[in-house]
């Protein structure tokens, strides 16, 4: 399904985002923000999770107005192959030949009018007046008329047009819940035995996700983000739920002494740090460290077990954030992992967070599931298999290699492994969902093993996806 209904962002009486409201702000103004994010999505790549913090600040929204122009921008690009649907419906023209700045004012208005509480009425005629400053006059009477067309059914009543029951399963479930169908599919591929988990996992990917936090160890306490106003968190030791506000209030967070993370992405390192190891255990590597989560969790624990984290990143860019995040004893390097500059066997635990195309985490990047196509998993793979046989070849033996991708695509996490094993003899498998057990007691849906694999519908994280593999 589409994002649900606006929650409450503020406790205070009549502050639904979707709510009309009596402001002394310009309306115009919220919504155009969330137009110039969808524009700056569509037309240059930008990442909405980066670039509406700046824009919000930039235009001083906050409070009610920030969470409706959040509302609005991610629940737009979530939705959109939903609403192309209908709007390809209610439209006399094909969506093809609708001016890209006039189509996008035309979902957002579908947005408001199917998926929050504003009036049909209301996203009507703020979604006109987008497209009379957006397109000119004549697109705003063509506007008009689409979008009275769309507020001419409920969502229920649309869904049934356009992704009917007897519709075939892939179409059915691609419509209803705005996925291109090769995720729809490759989705299902992951669940294997649990394939009827579907519609669940496709309805967590349009929920908004939990702000959850990481305080970093030695640096930041649970207690803090306790007396900020976060909620503890069900698995990782370090993490903190914020239930609402901006973390970049909080003062630990502002120092850099804790963050934002995902609680999937504390525990899969936690995992290889889990992992017992005999003899020295010195020396840590994350081969893939931009922009610094893990690194930074890695290298706190490395430095309470008076280890040191090596973290290395292709892109100097990436290499600079991972600096803020890690500490005084970490080195950080401009690197490429796949032709590291350090001696084979030089790590006694080393990270893999290879890139990938980061189906496990479509809550978090709307856009992402709209900017690639299938041909994408085939340009990682190569990449992928190389960056994992050189963290094999940079561990000792007796060491210990977390492989790791935020997507559960099966060509990207299980498929590569096995097919970078199947040329050695010199590497064992560990059963990462008991270690991740061992860390957390109460969690639990990871697989039958010895790979594990987070899902968002079960454990409220992204899908990430965890091999632990020791050098024998």
């Amino acid at each position: 399904m589409p994002p649900t209904r606006n929650r409450r962002g503020d406790r205070s009486r009549n502050t639904r985002p979707g709510k009309p409201r009596q402001t002394g702000r310009p309306q115009d103004l919220v919504r155009r923000t969330a137009f110039d994010v969808i524009r700056a999505v569509e037309t240059r790549d930008a990442y909405a999770n980066l670039l509406l913090p700046t824009r919000l600040r930039d235009r001083g929204l906050t409070g009610r107005d920030a969470a409706l122009a959040t509302e609005l921008t991610y629940g737009t690009l979530r939705g959109r192959g939903l609403y192309d649907a209908v709007l390809a419906l209610c439209s006399d023209r094909e969506l093809r030949r609708v001016d890209g700045p006039l189509l996008d004012v035309l979902r957002l208005g579908a947005h408001q009018i199917l998926a929050t509480r504003i009036p049909p009425h209301a996203a009507v005629g703020t979604a006109v007046e987008l497209a009379r400053s957006v397109s000119g006059p004549g697109q705003a009477k063509f506007a008009n008329a689409v979008l009275r067309k769309v507020a001419s059914r409920d969502l229920d009543a649309w869904l049934a047009i356009v992704a009917p029951a007897d519709a075939d399963t892939t179409t059915r479930l691609s419509i209803a819940h705005s996925h291109p169908k090769w995720i729809v599919s490759a989705l299902r591929d992951a669940l294997g035995s649990d394939r009827n988990e579907i519609d669940a996992l496709l309805a967590a990917d349009n929920a908004r996700p939990r702000v959850t936090l990481i305080a970093r160890p030695g640096r930041a306490t649970l207690d803090e983000l306790y007396d900020a106003g976060a909620e503890p968190a069900p698995y990782s030791p370090y993490a903190a739920v914020l239930p609402e506000g901006d973390p970049a209030g909080i003062d630990a967070v502002r120092d850099g002494r804790a963050a934002v993370q995902d609680e999937a992405s504390q525990m899969v390192a936690l995992a290889l740090t889990a992992v017992p190891v005999d003899g020295r255990d010195a020396r840590w590597a994350d081969l893939c460290a931009g922009p610094g989560g893990k690194a930074g969790l890695l290298s706190a624990l490395a430095t309470e077990r008076d280890a040191r984290l090596l973290a290395a990143d292709v892109q100097p860019h990436r290499a600079g954030l991972v600096t803020r995040a890690v500490d005084d004893r970490a080195g950080v390097v401009v690197a490429d992992g796949t032709a590291p500059a350090w001696r084979p066997g030089a790590f006694d635990r080393v990270m893999v967070d290879a890139p990938c195309t980061g189906l496990g985490a479509l809550r978090r990047r709307p856009e992402a599931r709209w900017r690639r196509g299938p041909e994408a998993v085939a340009e990682l793979g190569q990449l992928q298999r190389k960056l994992l046989a050189s963290a094999l070849d940079s561990v000792r033996p007796g060491g210990v290699v977390a492989y790791v991708t935020c997507s559960p695509h099966l060509a990207e996490t299980r498929v590569v492994v096995d097919d970078v094993l199947r040329s050695r003899d010199d590497v064992e498998r560990l059963n990462a969902p008991d270690v991740l057990a061992s860390a957390a007691h109460d969690l639990t849906g990871l697989g039958e093993g010895p790979y594990a694999q987070f899902w968002p519908h079960r454990h409220g994280t992204d899908a990430m996806f965890l091999a632990l593999l020791r050098r024998t």
